[in-house]
């Protein structure tokens, strides 16, 4: 029984694993994460530059809010999809349901 269970909990784990990285995607620019959003919805990596502005924005237009600042090492420096201003890493974007 043991041994089942186990090989139960590995397929669910690979299961949402995969899940996520299905629905993971990476917006360069404002109106890509915008279509993204409308289309395919899910968990979107982009640049914010950490304004309190940008991130009303971001909500108001596309209902979107941050959901974290990653654990895993993404801060390759790049600008900030809405001001372009320098941005330090991408943040996780997602509407909530």
């Amino acid at each position: 029984i043991v041994e089942l269970l186990e090989r139960i909990q590995d397929n669910l784990f690979q299961r949402a694993l995969d899940y996520r990285k299905a629905n993971t995607h990476t917006a360069a620019s404002y109106g890509e994460f915008k279509e993204i959003i409308a289309n395919e919805g899910g968990f979107i990596f982009a640049h914010w530059d950490r304004s309190k502005e940008a991130e009303a924005q971001i909500k108001q237009e596309t209902k979107a809010t941050i959901r974290c600042l990653p654990l895993e090492d993404r801060s390759e420096a790049g600008k900030c999809m809405v001001t372009g201003a320098p941005s330090e890493q991408e943040v996780l974007f997602a509407i909530a349901y």
